[in-house]
């Protein structure tokens, strides 16, 4: 499955009998045009239940749990009648095609740093480069930190290389980040600075990954179990996977992945790393949407978000 594959979940909510829900709706599916989308209407009938959804008005439209309509700082859980501003300034009770269409447009390539445009992070053989990122990547899951490029000089000089330009042309392409001295600080999906994701190798160290997708990709990589700690960015609490024979159990229960980039381009630690985070659930990914309305994302659920961490990982150790 491609993230592209991945059907988006739209949920409507609304007090019943809303007289825009309806509307909003109808302009949806125009603005899908044809995409597929589960489309659902959840009724909500008191302020708690606003808040614990996260509906600030009536109709409140939630792409994959994240409301794109919603201002930073203003946005509070209501019941009543909601009023969107469309482009030329026009006020209606739900938003126009036009903006639901560029909503759902932003959706669409928000995972192109990390996945490099869909050109996969398995650097290419020549030149020593997959058999350097291999090296790499092996040190970091044996000894929990990253190599000094000197350890690195026997397996790029079969390639007629130094480790120190091999690695360089791994930095421009994103497969690796180095500092100013050219030691490297990050190699997808390991870090060598402390980070908000820790995952605990069974059998081996611990290290630090680059994001939440980065963490959930690291059992896949290396075929073993592991524990993944992290926390809630609004709140600090604690979230926690532990993966056994390939199974995987979640705390909390009801946690959630926030995949989110910065509107900039450069490498994928820069425009989207810090904005794919673990929450407990999924009013509070929304909440941090809302606080940070530079970051365009979604939030996934459990299952999409192993998925993306295997699909993205799990064949950087293959041969060939």
């Amino acid at each position: 499955m491609s993230w592209e594959d991945a059907t988006m979940q739209i949920t409507v909510l609304a007090v019943p009998g809303c007289p825009n829900a309806p509307v909003v709706r109808e302009r949806i599916r125009a603005a899908l045009d044809g995409r597929p989308a589960d489309l659902d209407l959840v009724e909500v009938h008191d302020e708690a239940e606003a808040a614990r959804l996260g509906m600030t008005g009536s109709p409140t439209v939630l792409l994959d749990g994240v409301d794109p309509f919603a201002a930073a700082g203003t946005a509070v859980p209501t019941v009543s009648c909601r009023l969107y501003r469309d482009m030329d300034g026009r006020v209606d009770g739900a938003p126009s095609v036009a903006a639901l269409r560029q909503a759902l447009a932003a959706e669409v390539d928000v995972l192109d740093p990390i996945g490099r445009g869909g050109r996969g992070r398995l650097a290419p053989v020549s030149g020593g480069l997959r058999a350097v990122q291999q090296a790499v990547l092996r040190h970091f899951a044996e000894a929990g930190a990253a190599p000094a490029p000197a350890l690195l000089e026997p397996v790029s000089a079969p390639f007629g290389r130094r480790a120190g330009e091999v690695l360089a042309e791994l930095a421009r392409e994103d497969f690796v980040t180095l500092d100013e001295a050219g030691r490297i600080r990050a190699a997808y999906p390991f870090s060598a600075r402390p980070t908000r994701h820790r995952v605990r190798i069974i059998g081996g160290p611990e290290v630090w990954s680059m994001c939440a997708i980065d963490a959930l990709g690291v059992g896949a990589m290396l075929d073993t179990d592991v524990v993944v700690s992290s926390s809630d960015p609004m709140t600090d609490a604690r979230v926690t996977i532990t993966v056994h024979d390939g199974q995987s159990t979640w705390e909390p229960a009801d946690a959630v992945v926030f995949v989110g980039r910065r509107a900039c381009s450069g490498s994928a630690a820069a425009v989207c790393c810090d904005a794919l985070n673990f929450f407990t659930g999924r009013a509070s990914a929304a909440a941090w949407a809302i606080r940070h309305p530079d970051v365009t994302g979604r939030v996934v659920d459990q299952a999409r978000a192993e998925e993306l961490g295997r699909q993205t990982f799990g064949l950087l150790l293959s041969e060939g």
